[in-house]
């Protein structure tokens, strides 16, 4: 019976791994989309919307089947559940993708603001960064990549915190352009959210290493610091 358990521990991983790339190829694809103003390749992005949502519900189904075969030791029963919950922040930030890409079908193409772009820019490209990283953390289980991918965190919530009150101020000064600017307050916090989910990733990784459940958001944990950061730029 260990034999196949350990077979089938195997396979969820792997099937956690393929979630992950998919995840992140879709993140990957909405923002490209977004920033290159590609219509059509977001409605690409908006045709996959259920592939995630499918990859979800069966690794859950594979997690309870696999828990029911047999009484996993601790530290398997461990990474059985942080999978479960960690296809559900992969699922959350699907959908994120699919709020971008309705973003980018619906801006008119003459309305565009480059300087804002350029900062929405800057947060996806982190975004991915961490995404990847985290991926890679949860192959290798390694708790100090955990740790690096939370702490860049900090970084989206600095752009967040400085974009809202910038494209705020746009606002007022424009109002003639408000709907393109409340798109954009969309994707800004789209993205800071999706930040938000990568460092849960980051947190279940603690947990499959060490059984802890940390709370690793920086932001979250000491809101000074976005305050401090901002001030130094």
């Amino acid at each position: 019976m260990s034999v196949i358990f350990d077979a089938e521990l195997k396979k969820l991983k792997s099937r956690f791994m393929e979630m992950g790339i998919d995840t992140g190829e879709q993140l990957y694809q909405a923002t490209k989309a977004f920033l290159d103003h590609d219509v059509e390749l977001a409605k690409k992005v908006l045709n996959r919307d259920h592939t995630l949502n499918d990859e979800e519900i069966s690794l859950e189904k594979r997690a309870l089947k696999l828990m029911a075969l047999q009484q996993p030791l601790a530290n398997d029963f461990r990474e059985i559940i942080s999978i479960l919950k960690a296809s559900n922040d992969l699922e959350r930030i699907g959908d994120y993708t699919t709020h971008i890409a309705r973003a980018t079908v619906s801006l008119n193409e003459d309305h565009h603001v480059v300087a804002t772009e350029n900062e929405i820019a800057k947060l996806a490209t982190i975004v991915r960064q961490m995404l990847e990283k985290v991926m890679d953390a949860y192959a290798n289980i390694s708790e100090k990549a955990a740790y690096e991918v939370a702490n860049m965190d900090l970084q989206i919530d600095v752009i967040y915190v400085s974009q809202q009150k910038a494209v705020l101020k746009a606002m007022q000064e424009t109002p003639s352009r408000i709907p393109v600017f409340e798109s954009y307050l969309g994707i800004i916090r789209t993205l800071e959210r999706t930040g938000d989910h990568i460092v849960n990733l980051a947190e279940w990784i603690i947990y499959i290493a060490s059984g802890k459940l940390v709370e690793l958001n920086p932001g979250k944990a000491d809101p000074k610091l976005v305050q401090k950061k901002l001030k130094e730029m």
